[in-house]
């Protein structure tokens, strides 16, 4: 199942699919990686875990109205009505109104990302790659251990690669947003950061919708040769091996939103490879 677009596809980025079009990219970028790295390095895929607070609404299965009788409705799964006057409450009585109960719950959430390991210095993790997720650029609980992880990554010794491809959401590759602006525009960015040189510097792939997603070099252990990662043809084995031409609602409009003209242009490729 090829890809309809050149490049990214953005019906990819809908919060309820990324998660896990999200777990299998990274799985596919350590395999693309693996043989290249051999027999120094290990990519080994790790998890990070925080807490995501999710407001819950709980309707009750029971409520007052005002009435002196008490009825049920039918049916399987019915829903009990208690229906009375008034509660009272020592002295005085008064109408109970129909109440929301929101329970925030906190959930687990998970997010893969790859190190690179060198087993000449007893596993030392020499590069780090990251696959941007919704909740990295959204302020909350799961863009604060990501922030904080960027900072850590940063200070050491290890590189960063960061593969943002998400429209939506906060600024958060660690390369300014500002800085890659100044030279062009741009929908997706891939950013690596070499620790043997300046952490000022970067070596930034901005993309629109309307391109290929770039091959880039991957850094290793100082004297050793970068490894090729070719972004776009790990999204494309994700998008084949996952069936996402079938689970994709093309007829829809896309989830983030497109820009107008490129609705326009997306809806045009659309139409062009149903019809084949």
């Amino acid at each position: 199942m090829t890809m309809i677009f050149p490049g990214m596809d953005p019906y990819l980025e809908d919060p309820l699919l990324w998660p896990g079009f999200h777990n299998a990219l990274v799985v596919y970028i350590r395999d693309q990686l693996q043989p290249q790295l051999r027999p120094r390095y290990i990519a080994a895929v790790e998890d990070r875990v925080f807490l995501e607070e999710t407001p819950r609404a709980i309707i009750p299965d029971v409520w007052v109205r005002e009435r002196s009788d008490f009825s049920t409705q039918d049916g399987a799964g019915g829903v009990a009505v208690l229906e009375t006057t008034a509660v009272a409450t020592g002295e005085l009585e008064f109408q109970a109104d129909e109440e929301l109960l929101i329970s925030l719950s906190a959930l687990d959430e998970h997010e893969s990302y790859i190190e690179i390991l060198d087993r000449q210095s007893g596993q030392r993790v020499v590069t780090i790659i990251e696959v941007l997720s919704p909740s990295n650029k959204a302020f909350g609980r799961g863009r604060e251990p990501y922030k904080a992880k960027q900072r850590e990554v940063l200070a050491s010794t290890a590189h960063l690669v960061e593969i943002d491809l998400l429209r939506e959401g906060e600024h958060t590759v660690a390369v300014p947003q500002s800085a890659v602006e100044r030279y062009r525009s741009y929908d997706y960015l891939v950013s690596i950061n070499r620790a043997q040189e300046l952490r000022s510097d970067f070596n930034t792939y901005p993309r629109s919708l309307r391109e290929r997603l770039p091959r880039i070099r991957i850094p290793l252990a100082n004297g050793d040769r970068d490894v090729t990662l070719d972004v776009q043809a790990a999204v494309a084995q994700t998008y084949e091996a996952g069936s996402y031409r079938d689970r994709l609602k093309y007829g829809a409009a896309c989830i983030p939103p497109l820009r107008t003209e490129d609705q326009t242009w997306a809806n045009e490729l659309i139409r062009a490879a149903i019809s084949q």
